[in-house]
């Protein structure tokens, strides 16, 4: 287990070979880098085990109120299979991801507990259990496979975990039937009455990964960005340049590549912060500081900064809600002016169907980008894609039937080359969705045989 501190780049020593740990530093500002050959020059002698050096990350993707699912689930198993309309959009990365058909959670069913499948079905999405039915202090839940694989693997970045969304967390109240809204908004569990809030200021989160990073940004160096209005990289410039002399022409590319891909999205996130007014004077809508009003720029910023995230080894575990459990959201960017939640009860109508259809296509066009930058992201002899291994779906099948069998589950990148893409797989119905993660946990070195409900270890992976 690599545990050795966060150091600095020395100009005065030429780097044969440079630490993960590597970080270039200016007033108060310490920015990781990217993996870089001279980072791992072993993996350059072995051909046979191309990313053997670069680390595996896992990512959660939640989308509320089920899916439209005859325009979720291919038609055919295994290999070249033909994308269903939902899935269109995905047609770039066909080879980088598989359909997982039949898996199950049962821990969002009611057992007994009535209503608020949608709460039940985030609550138990991460932790298989099955949540204490109650609107007060006395929440009760599991711990979430992200928070279970970070105790394993989290000292190894300076971030065990990082949890966001496009929907601020709450942690009390009424929001489903009885459940507390810390269940319909929180879907990472550090233990059983600890949920884990999501950062989903897009300013705040770029501060966390590199204002703060090393050493908490000074008074005097965040006085002076402001007042000069400079960026992050002005600070960190001179380390970089001496760094850029000293590294081969593919490192120097990738430096170049990915210092402007800092710089480009600390200039958007700037720009988030101006709030659109009204004829009045004030905001036209309520959103935290920060926050752009659109949500497919706000969902943009976001994957930006999981990207960066990953590519600096910040973290190797995360979680993401599009929306809280439930949500009402409309979408009239894409037409649709009636609420999520009211149109997941279509009651088989075409035109709310249709409606479903839609928002279902904009959240994988969403996570369509992440795809697209983490592909074009590069690491070792292939992308970043292919060291990770991202979950995304939701924890209820058809929201009509609130039903929590045959979810839609979609997995991408290859996780190293561990696993087998390109395919639908077809489980039997009713398997457990937890013996997913107890795979998940043991690519990451996580000793474990067993996690919520599972019964076994989910196959036809590798």
């Amino acid at each position: 287990m690599d545990t050795s501190p966060i150091q600095h780049f020395r100009s005065d020593r030429m780097p044969h070979s440079l630490s993960r740990r590597t970080v270039l530093r200016g007033l108060g500002t310490a920015v990781a880098l990217p993996l870089l050959d001279v980072m791992s020059p072993s993996r350059l002698l072995s051909a046979a085990s191309p990313n053997q050096s670069a680390p595996l990350r896992m990512g959660f993707f939640y989308v509320p109120n089920g899916m439209h699912m005859p325009d979720w689930t291919p038609k055919k198993d295994g290999f070249k299979f033909d994308l269903p309309p939902t899935l269109a959009k995905l047609a770039d990365h066909q080879d980088s991801i598989n359909i997982l058909s039949g898996l199950t959670l049962d821990g969002a069913r009611a057992h007994g507990d009535g209503g608020g499948d949608h709460a039940r079905s985030v609550a138990a999405f991460l932790t298989g259990s099955h949540p204490r039915k109650t609107n007060g202090a006395d929440i009760q839940n599991g711990i979430s496979i992200d928070q279970m694989t970070a105790k394993y693997v989290g000292d190894r970045t300076r971030f065990a975990s990082l949890e966001l969304g496009l929907e601020a967390s709450a942690q009390a109240g009424n929001c489903d039937s009885g459940y507390s809204c810390a269940y319909a908004s929180n879907m990472s569990w550090r233990g059983p009455t600890n949920p884990m809030s999501k950062e989903v200021d897009p300013g705040s989160l770029f501060d966390r990964l590199f204002a703060g990073q090393a050493v908490k940004e000074t008074r005097q160096a965040r006085s002076v960005r402001e007042k000069y209005r400079k960026s992050i990289l002005d600070f960190v410039l001179e380390d970089a340049n001496q760094l850029h002399k000293t590294l081969p022409a593919v490192d120097q590319r990738k430096l170049d590549e990915y210092l402007y891909s800092v710089r480009d999205v600390e200039k958007r996130v700037g720009g988030a912060e101006k709030l659109r007014l009204n004829e009045d004077g004030v905001p036209d809508y309520p959103r935290p500081s920060g926050v752009p009003k659109e949500l497919s720029k706000h969902a943009e910023l976001m994957m930006d900064m999981v990207t960066l995230a990953y590519q600096t080894d910040s973290t190797r575990i995360l979680s993401f809600m599009f929306t809280n459990a439930g949500s009402n959201r409309s979408y009239p960017e894409i037409g649709v002016s009636e609420g999520h939640h009211e149109l997941s009860h279509h009651g088989k109508s075409e035109h709310k169907q249709e409606h479903i259809a839609k928002i279902n296509r904009y959240h994988i066009e969403r996570f369509a980008y992440l795809l697209d930058r983490m592909k074009r992201t590069p690491e070792g002899n292939g992308s970043l894609l292919d060291n990770c291994m991202l979950v995304y779906g939701s924890g209820i099948s058809d929201g009509d039937r609130h039903n929590h069998d045959d979810l839609p589950i979609l997995m991408a990148g290859a996780a190293g080359n561990r696993i087998k893409t390109g395919r639908h797989l077809k489980y039997k119905n009713g398997t457990p969705l937890c013996n997913l993660y107890v795979w998940m946990m043991q690519q990451m070195g996580a000793k474990a045989d067993q996690f919520g409900d599972s019964s076994g270890v989910l196959d036809q992976l590798v």
